[in-house]
């Protein structure tokens, strides 16, 4: 696992084989900062895959911090390689695991994961995916809704951003000017609408949604966070989106 600074001190990004997640550090000085549990000021938006625990937990201590301080991981979808380890964290720390009402009976086990509207470009990628272990049903402790503001990050709203899976989510920091878009907007060299999507009109909307937050700071579910020009490369890239 690689991690990578995305803003000093506040945010780090902690990149798998396939997929990646994010970690959330309110200092003292954040108004909104989670204070339902003492000392719990990180965040972490999605989990990996099942196998991930322990180099989260190993990256959290290198940057000088306890993983015990993890209030809530919160999961952009319910897709294997984004909410594997959730369980298992939450599970040590005592964190609270959110995550959309269409999709938490997915990550529950109750429902089967969707099947996508697969374009013939996107098979072998989506092959290549399944090679990610299986993640097994993991409770949900709170299902947010569009609109929802989270105790993190100054106020963190939650964005449905449906299309990739039903109950995908984003997270807009606008205190940060950070937005997390999920697998709905990927990063492959350019930015652009993510795959294996089971709705692929809803996903295009979502992304031209999204993108007319003008964020600062981006950050995908896969790829490269984008941190110039952030808010002209997604509206562009939104317009193109065919």
């Amino acid at each position: 696992m690689d991690l990578i600074e995305v803003l000093p001190r506040r945010l780090h990004m902690f990149r798998f084989r396939i997929g990646q997640a994010y970690l959330w550090h309110d200092s003292d000085s954040d108004s909104y900062r989670d204070r339902d549990r003492d000392g719990a000021d990180l965040t972490l938006i999605d989990a990996g895959d099942i196998e991930a625990a322990p180099a989260i937990e190993d990256a959290v201590r290198g940057l000088g911090l306890d993983p015990a301080r993890i209030g809530r991981i919160v999961l952009t979808h319910g897709h294997r390689d984004h909410y594997g380890a959730a369980q298992e964290l939450a599970d040590r720390h005592g964190a609270e695991i959110l995550a959309h009402p269409l999709d938490a009976p997915v990550i529950r086990g109750e429902l089967p994961v969707p099947e996508p509207d697969l374009l013939d470009w996107e098979r072998p990628l989506y092959e290549h995916g399944l090679t990610v272990p299986a993640a097994p049903p993991t409770r949900v402790d709170r299902e947010v809704a569009d609109g929802e503001v989270l105790p993190f990050g100054g106020g963190a709203r939650v964005v449905h951003a449906p299309g990739h899976t039903p109950g995908s989510i984003a997270l807009h920091l606008p205190r940060h000017g950070v937005l997390f878009t999920g697998d709905t907007v990927a990063e492959a060299g350019e930015v652009m609408l993510g795959v294996f999507n089971v709705d692929r009109d809803r996903a295009r909307d979502t992304f031209r949604r999204l993108a007319a937050l003008a964020p600062r700071t981006v950050c995908f579910g896969h790829g490269d966070p984008l941190t110039e020009d952030a808010a002209e490369v997604m509206r562009a890239a939104a317009e193109a989106t065919a």
